[in-house]
């Protein structure tokens, strides 16, 4: 049994990356685990714990960090936020692909510890269309809003580190391309090592 891949899928805030992770798990890919991120923000009132994020104080946060228990951890904003390492690495010794819905430091990180992961970076069709979606989640102040544009502007500087782009113009679109591409990285040749293909067509009769 070969172990799982790491799938990374990033994007700026307000571009949807957490509605296409839910779509996904709807009718969910075989053998696919969606990671769930610590953060040491508070709970908004849409959000729930272990489903949108495991909500931290920032005092456990640094724990977690000096015990090594995460396996990339990142500051957006004026918060932490981090993927609990346990959980994803045992899926990943079971086969299981891990997705982990993260920002682009925190993708970064990743890249360099698990350079054999897949990066995906979602777009939003135009700056405009961003601009709206963050206004209308109502979750911001304007002067956060504002920043948040701004950070988007620097992570589109890092579209080049991804191996693919989607722009979520439309979100049926958007999940069923994600969907393609976990399946289609299945099936790369580079997944497999000379041992596993040679057991599996080895004529042993």
């Amino acid at each position: 049994m070969h172990t799982g891949s790491l799938i990374i899928l990033s994007g700026p805030s307000g571009v949807g990356k957490s509605t296409i992770c839910r779509r996904l798990m709807i009718d969910p890919i075989e053998n696919i685990f969606l990671s769930v991120s610590a953060t040491e923000r508070a709970q908004r009132c849409s959000e729930l714990e272990g489903r949108d994020y495991y909500f931290k104080t920032s005092h456990e946060f640094s724990r977690m960090i000096a015990e090594n228990q995460f396996l990339e951890w990142a500051k957006y904003g004026n918060h932490r936020y981090g993927t609990p390492l346990e959980p994803a690495q045992r899926h990943l010794n079971d086969g299981v692909d891990v997705l982990l819905e993260i920002e682009v430091q925190g993708a970064m990180t990743v890249k360099q510890n698990y350079p054999d992961a897949v990066f995906i970076f979602v777009v939003p069709p135009h700056m405009v269309s961003l601009q709206e979606r963050l206004f209308h989640r109502n979750t911001e102040s304007d002067i956060e809003r504002l920043k948040r544009i701004e950070l988007a502007r620097e992570e589109f500087s890092y579209l080049s580190k991804y191996d693919y782009i989607v722009i979520n113009d439309r979100l049926s679109e958007a999940v069923s391309k994600i969907r393609s591409i976990i399946i289609a990285e299945r099936c790369n040749a580079t997944r497999y090592s000379s041992d596993m293909l040679k057991d599996r067509f080895t004529d042993k009769s």
